[in-house]
């Protein structure tokens, strides 16, 4: 199956079937969140992965959807509340380490990125973080397409009972978005079997042309 057969086969799963994701392709899912892009680099949020079904069910309160329980996983995309020295100077510290450059060698990058940080207010600056971590939602997305998992990308929730629920908070993390991993139940999801609708592509892309 090429990428654009896997993009058409997905669709956002409304009903699972429990069977588990196996943990290699859970890895692969992971892994290219882990490489997607971000401004900076910077990657400023975190992905909590939830597979135990205890804690998946402490989670219904505030998610309050099936694939939540019927699902195989959670992952749960939790952009920075804040970006602070100790995470600028981390992340410096890895180039340098990665690519064996002396750390002297970015200071100007790493002014760029303060003068970013100092730039934003609290709020411009957490929807700055949170627009990075749905990067990474659209890759999760995508990979689970490419491994044949079905994924269902989610924004109704509460942050606030699920940032409470997992004490986000105190880790300087708001959750921004959830995908569920698992696989369709093809008899009680209604649009398991459904054409994939979309606008069509002339009325989609707009071309400029000088």
């Amino acid at each position: 199956m090429n990428y654009l057969d896997a993009l058409t086969w997905r669709y956002a799963t409304k009903r699972m079937n429990g069977e588990a994701v196996p943990e290699e392709k859970l890895a692969n899912i992971l892994e290219a969140v882990r490489l997607a892009p971000s401004s900076m680099g910077l990657q400023p949020y975190n992905v909590i992965v939830v597979k135990d079904s205890t804690t998946r069910e402490k989670l219904v309160p505030a998610i309050n959807q099936p694939q939540v329980t019927e699902g195989s996983a959670l992952l749960i995309f939790a952009a920075w509340t804040k970006v602070n020295q100790q995470q600028i100077d981390d992340y410096i510290r890895n180039i340098a380490d990665t690519r064996g450059l002396p750390p002297a060698a970015l200071a100007g990058f790493k002014t760029n990125i303060e003068n970013l940080v100092k730039s934003k207010d609290n709020q411009s600056l957490f929807s700055w973080t949170a627009r990075q971590a749905y990067i990474g939602l659209g890759y999760a997305t995508a990979a689970a397409a490419f491994e044949q998992v079905d994924a269902t990308p989610m924004e109704g929730f509460s942050p606030e009972k699920l940032n409470a629920l997992l004490d986000l908070e105190a880790k300087g993390l708001s959750a921004v978005a959830i995908v569920t991993l698992g696989y369709r139940n093809s008899e009680t999801d209604q649009l398991a079997k459904a054409p994939k609708v979309r606008r069509p592509a002339e009325q989609f892309f707009h071309y400029h042309n000088n």
